[in-house]
């Protein structure tokens, strides 16, 4: 009987639900301070809270690369990840929009070096 229970919990479908993380390597620009950088970082948590994103800046102590940051930010799955893409994509279409505007903020302090998606179990 102890076999067929355990055979039968291997054979159930198990949900194995992923939270989304997206990595963005980056550099800051001459002239931009951890302090204004993050302040920034701040003001997109606020518009991401909407979208279930959350973000958080890696600044190494231990490295082949002390230079580049990285931005660690995370969605509960891919699906709501893929939301808050479109609506900070469609944002870009609007100048005065919360999404351009961080956008352009970002620009003057940082240049993005590379980008990677990954599901964390």
């Amino acid at each position: 009987m102890k076999k067929i229970l355990i055979a039968a919990f291997f054979l159930l479908p198990l949900n194995a639900i992923a939270e989304h993380m997206d990595v963005i390597e980056f550099k800051m620009l001459e002239g931009c301070s951890r302090d204004q950088y993050m302040a920034i970082v701040e003001d997109f948590n606020k518009w991401g809270e909407d979208f279930g994103y959350e973000a958080k800046i890696a600044f190494p102590l231990q490295s082949n690369n002390l230079t580049n940051l990285y931005w660690l930010g995370t969605s509960a799955n891919a699906a709501a990840f893929g939301k808050a893409w479109d609506a900070w994509r469609d944002g870009q279409a609007d100048a005065d929009s919360v999404p351009a505007k961080l956008a352009a903020r970002f620009a003057v302090c940082s240049q993005n070096i590379g980008r990677r998606g990954y599901d964390v179990f």
